[in-house]
């Protein structure tokens, strides 16, 4: 008897968590199993539905980087120009070895400060970086600056 109340009170525990998973407001048990098997699959299509935007996202994302990997990769480039607060250091070439950190040794040994500076090396390296000279005896000079990065890069 004690047994068979426990089997009972169970039950209903199962069906409560059945009916607050389900938001079901049914209360016969054969109504909730339903219910509770209608959302699962339901919930088997949302699956489905979401495993099939996944390929498709996975066979786009393959597909752009077999057309990036077409593009023409960029010569190396190194630009300096005069911006506001000092000179903007454009470079882009092939990515591969330690070209941000020659780069940068040669900054220090010039006595530039970076200010600001962006990185990116997904298909070639490209930086941007905003210098300034560390104290006023260095002065910036365009073309020595545009020379030391040149070689830095070649280094590699």
């Amino acid at each position: 008897m004690v047994a068979r109340l426990q089997r009972r009170a169970a039950m209903g525990r199962r069906l409560q968590v059945l009916r607050t998973l389900t938001c079901s407001k049914s209360v016969q048990r054969k109504s909730v199993i339903m219910e509770a098997l209608l959302y699962i699959y339901k919930l088997k299509l949302k699956l489905e539905a979401i495993k099939r935007e996944l390929a498709n996202l996975v066979a786009i994302k393959r597909e752009y980087l077999s057309l990036m990997k077409q593009l023409p990769l960029p010569k190396k480039e190194v630009k300096v120009e005069k911006a506001e607060q000092g000179l903007l250091v454009r470079v882009t070439c092939e990515k591969g070895g330690d070209k941000l950190v020659s780069i940068l040794e040669v900054f220090e040994e010039m006595g530039l400060v970076i200010l600001n500076a962006r990185v990116s090396s997904n298909l070639y390296f490209a930086m941007e970086a905003i210098v300034v000279a560390d104290q006023e005896q260095h002065a910036l000079h365009v073309k020595s600056i545009t020379q030391a990065v040149t070689k830095a890069i070649e280094r590699q």
